[in-house]
Parts: C-alpha cells; sequence; structure tokens
C-alpha cells in the first residue's frame, strides 16, 4: 500500500510534536495557510491572539514560567513584522522561543510580492538563528536545529521562515534526532583553575556581595545560591529578572539592587570588597556610571556566554559555565568567612533605609502592590509590565520561588504584562497568575482580553490606573523642570466596563480601604480571567532612584528639594 507522503507543513507540525510542543501562539493569513491547515489533525493546540506582538509575549511567558519553549506561528509581511518587538524582548532577556513565519513562494522572493518582507534580515538583530527554508526537505533538520539552538546555552529566539511552495509541498525527508553544528559549543561546568582562584577570593573577602542575574533562573541555581550564602555567610542581591532564582524572604537577601533597588541593597554593593555576578550582565541599570562602580572591589563573572566577559565590567576572575553547575563546584571548596562586621552593617541599612510609602493623601500603587504580595503570600506567578508599577511590584511583590516573576527587562517592553500572564497561566494551569499592568502598556495589547476570555483562563490582572505614563512623567519632574510632554493620557477608557465589554469579571479600588477585600476576591476567583482597576494618585515617584550615569553613591532616596541637572545616561 502506498503511504501518503505528507507536505511539508504537516511534517513541520510532525516535528513539533517530537518537540514536545503543547501550544502554538497564532494568527492566520495567506502564506501560513497551508501551516494552519496542517493544525487542525494535530494535538498541538492552537492560541488564537488577536495581535502578532501578543503572540510572541505569550510564548515568552508560557516560555519563563516553564523552561520550555514557546511557539509562535505568523503570516508573511506585517504578520511576521508584527513579532519584532516579542524577538527583541525574548532575546534581550534570553528566552526560548521559535518563531514561524509564512512568506511568499520562492519563485516571487525579492520580488515585492504580496505581503512580502525580508524577515530574516529585519530580524537578523535580535535573533539567536534564523533560517530560511528554500527545501521542504531541509524542515525537519532545520526544525530540530533550532529546539536545540532555541534552548541550549544562553537561550534565545529562534526563526524558520517557510515559503509557502515549501510547506504546501511534499517532503519525505526523515526525522532528525542529532545534532551536527560545527563550531557551536556550550559551555557547562567552567574551568576548574578558574573556580579555585575565585573559591580563594571569596574565602579571603570581608565585605562579599553575591549578585545574581537572570541566569540563575535559567539555570535554576537559586538552592546552590543559598548555599553558598549561607557558607560564605555573605548577603545577596538580585537583578530585575533575578528575581526568583534565590528566595527574596531568605535573611540573607537584600533584595533588588540597581536604578530603583533597595537603598540597603545598592549600599551593599557600594561597600563591598567583592562582588560576583551568577548570571547576570552588569548592565547599566545595575552599574550606573561605570568608572565608579565597584572601583575597588574584586569582580568575579560566572556567565554562561562568553561574550559578556569584558563587555561592562572586566572582571578579575571570569567562568564561562552554567551558574547552577559552577556554583555546585564551587561551594565545597569554600567556607565561613568572617564576615559578621559587614552582615552587621547590612542590617544596620536595612534598618536605617527601609521601603517606604506615604498612608496618606489617597489610594497608593505601592500599598496596593505591598497588599497583593500579601494576598497572594508570595506564591501566584507575577508577571508586569514596563514603568513605575513594575518598579515597585519589583520593590514589594517579593519572590519566593524560581520562575515566578516574570517581567521585561532588556528591552523595557510595555504592553509585555498581560499576554505574557496568558502565556504563563497555559503553561502553569495550576498556578495563580497575576499580571501586574499601567494603564499605559495594558492598552498596547488589551485585545488579548479576548484571547484570555475564549480559552477561559483563569489568569488575573491588575491596572495601576494614575492616567499618565508615569515613568517619564517622573523623570520629565525631576529632570525636566516640570515640562511634562506626552504622559497625560487624557482619554482612558474605563477599564472596568473594557473587560465586562469582553465578558470578563472586573473590579475598581478607589479607597485604601477597599483594597484587600477586592484584591482577595480576585485572587479567589478562578471561573476565568477577572481584571482589577486600582485608581491610584496621578503624580507619585519611584524611590529610591539612582539617576542615569550616576553613581550608586548618587542615589535619591526621597524626592530631591532643589532642582536637579539633567541626567547624561540613558533614561
Amino acid at each position: 500500500m502506498d503511504l501518503k507522503v505528507p507536505t511539508g507543513a504537516e511534517k513541520l507540525i510532525q516535528c513539533l510534536e517530537r518537540e514536545g510542543v503543547e501550544y502554538i501562539f497564532g494568527y492566520s493569513g495567506g502564506a501560513a495557510m497551508p501551516i494552519f491547515d496542517a493544525l487542525v489533525d494535530s494535538q498541538i493546540k492552537l492560541i488564537l491572539v488577536r495581535h502578532e506582538q501578543g503572540a510572541a509575549h505569550m510564548a515568552d511567558g508560557y516560555a519563563r514560567a516553564t523552561g520550555k519553549p514557546g511557539v509562535v506561528l505568523v503570516t508573511s509581511g506585517p504578520g511576521a513584522t508584527n513579532t519584532v518587538t516579542g524577538l527583541l524582548t525574548a532575546h534581550m532577556d534570553s528566552v526560548p522561543m521559535i518563531v514561524l513565519t509564512g512568506q511568499t513562494i520562492t519563485s516571487m522572493l525579492g520580488k515585492d510580492g504580496f505581503q512580502e518582507a525580508d524577515v530574516t534580515g529585519i530580524t537578523y538583530a535580535v535573533v539567536k538563528h534564523s533560517y530560511l527554508l528554500k527545501k521542504a526537505a531541509d524542515i525537519p533538520r532545520a526544525t530540530r536545529e533550532a529546539f536545540y539552538i532555541a534552548t541550549s546555552g544562553r537561550p534565545g529566539p529562534v526563526l524558520i521562515d517557510l515559503p509557502k511552495d515549501v510547506t504546501q509541498g511534499p517532503c519525505d525527508a526523515p526525522f532528525v534526532d542529532e545534532i551536527d553544528l560545527p563550531g557551536y559549543a556550550v559551555p557547562s561546568n567552567g574551568d576548574p583553575a578558574a573556580i579555585r582562584r575565585a573559591a580563594d577570593l571569596l574565602q579571603s573577602a570581608r565585605r562579599p556581595v553575591l549578585y545574581v542575574g537572570h541566569g540563575a533562573v535559567i539555570s535554576g541555581a537559586g538552592k546552590a545560591v543559598i548555599r553558598l550564602a549561607e557558607k560564605l555567610r555573605a548577603p545577596i542581591v538580585n537583578t530585575l529578572l533575578g528575581k526568583g532564582a534565590a528566595d527574596e524572604t531568605h535573611p540573607l537577601h537584600l533584595g533588588m539592587l540597581g536604578m530603583h533597588g533597595t537603598a540597603y541593597a545598592n549600599k551593599a554593593v557600594d561597600g563591598c570588597d567583592l562582588i560576583m555576578s551568577i548570571g547576570a550582565r552588569w548592565d547599566d541599570r545595575i552599574t550606573g556610571k561605570l568608572d565608579e562602580f565597584c572601583v575597588d572591589a574584586i569582580k568575579i563573572h560566572i556567565d554562561i556566554d562568553p561574550a559578556e566577559f569584558g563587555k561592562m565590567v572586566t572582571p578579575d576572575v571570569a567562568i564561562a559555565g552554567d551558574a547552577k553547575l559552577v556554583l555546585e563546584e564551587l561551594i565545597p571548596l569554600v567556607s565561613a568567612a568572617d564576615t559578621k562586621e559587614w552582615l552587621d552593617q547590612c542590617a544596620i541599612w536595612r534598618q536605617r533605609y527601609p521601603l517606604r510609602y506615604a498612608k496618606q493623601g489617597g489610594l497608593r500603587a505601592q500599598h496596593v502592590l505591598d497588599r497583593l504580595h500579601a494576598v497572594t503570600k508570595g506564591d501566584a506567578i507575577v508577571t508586569t509590565d514596563v514603568g513605575q508599577h513594575q518598579m515597585w511590584a519589583a520593590q514589594f511583590c517579593l519572590s519566593t520561588t524560581n520562575r515566578h516573576w516574570i517581567s521585561s527587562g532588556g528591552a523595557g517592553t510595555m504592553g509585555f504584562g498581560f499576554p505574557a500572564a496568558i502565556g504563563a497561566q497555559l503553561g502553569c494551569p495550576d498556578k495563580k497568575v497575576w499580571a501586574v499592568c499601567g494603564d499605559g502598556g495594558f492598552q498596547m495589547t488589551q485585545a488579548e482580553l479576548a484571547t484570555a476570555a475564549i480559552n477561559e483562563l483563569p489568569t488575573k490582572c491588575l491596572i495601576i490606573n494614575n492616567n499618565y505614563l508615569g515613568m517619564v512623567r517622573q523623570w520629565q519632574e525631576l529632570f525636566f523642570d516640570n515640562r511634562l510632554s506626552g504622559v497625560d493620557l487624557v482619554g482612558n477608557p474605563d477599564f472596568v466596563k473594557l473587560a465586562e465589554a469582553y465578558g470578563i469579571k472586573a473590579w475598581r479600588i478607589r479607597r485604601p480601604g477597599d483594597v484587600d477585600r477586592i484584591l482577595a476576591k480576585a485572587h479567589a476567583y478562578d471561573e476565568g480571567p477577572c481584571v482589577v482597576v486600582a485608581e491610584v494618585v496621578k503624580e507619585d515617584n519611584v524611590f529610591p532612584m539612582i539617576p542615569a550615569g550616576a553613581p550608586i553613591s548618587g542615589m535619591i532616596i526621597e524626592k530631591p528639594r532643589e532642582k536637579m541637572a539633567k541626567p547624561t545616561g540613558s533614561t
């Protein structure tokens, strides 16, 4: 009996099934129709979104919450280019993602056919790797390679561009299991000599700090971080994306460092004699004025990506390897150091410079987020958008569990929070998932309310509504003589009515006395998605704050009384 030869699209879907793909986040169109047709007979569930950017952020949230690659399927031209923001977001934050794009037929490539775009060229700078497949026989090999590249070493997004004649034509190529990528090497355990040198330096330090980044989240290094900190008796700080790698409620944990980190974390970094980066890249939000950052401190850098060594800071010891594996080799080589005086000093800073917010004068975003942490008991997955609410959530919503904090870091992508929560909810159906959004960012992807409603997801969205682009307004107030420009979001919709228009349960908070009651109601509501709108004071600022281009020692604890000079660094 003759067996039917599958089409390229059918072979592609079979390859995805072999990779264990559960969901594809997508939006259909002409050039991708053969792939969408093949999905009809697959066990893979299509999550039909309302915008391709939403699909990319959902795949991103799914990947960050589960550790498995998220998959996106869109059509050619504008369908593909609408994923670029999501690709940038995933690329900057090292998130494994596979983006499948339809393309015009091969004979029309480069001829400006309908909905043609040079997608591989357009996305070159925001992917880890990309493919333009011109033969159906290449589908099994490229798919297997794409998943391996996206998930190995430093993860990242991989794009596969698929012309329509390739996906609708026959494909009898066998499945591929073995990978042969000459020149692509992934570090793992780290150099023993470098690890020994790092151990010696840690042993002799009297004021050490363990600086934990997203690489520790990706590798699952959190327990090893805690063991090392307890053995050394060294304080821990984390980046925005490093939240949750090590339990932020641990007595040795000082919280987030950097531009809007806790004052006591920044004081510790500024006063340390050794700082060890564990899967963090010394980005500008952490270092402030680079030539004044930890000038006299020993610097150790553990990273899976050797390209990060010396890019911002030249380390005294660089260890290329998986953070968890390196720490597990390092821990037996160290013993308790004499850090009592240092820990006592850190305790004094913690007591002297706690996070504060006004208890009077209306509903405060800080109060709402502080109580969200109390209501969830720190056990929910929290995704955020970008802006003031993001920083307040990072300060007050402490993360105790790995992969329970999801935020756009390097790209700072507004519109990320809500679709990322949808992806996280699909990946972790038994977990409570809260999206914390600002009124500005939420409106960029608010159409995905339909996606949450149709799929009956119990995702919860907290909109911190101050009717401003709050972070930009804060900078204009502090550094531009309060000359407000392009920040007043007059014309915001009634978000409660908007949610209800999609058939979604919604509540509004206007008074501090209603916060706990309404958050508890929303947290308990699992019959579908729900929205909570907190109508907070319009003009409030995030502190502490290190102005861009300023050293850590220039940190502002509260609103300054004198006019400040315009910052020299990036916003």
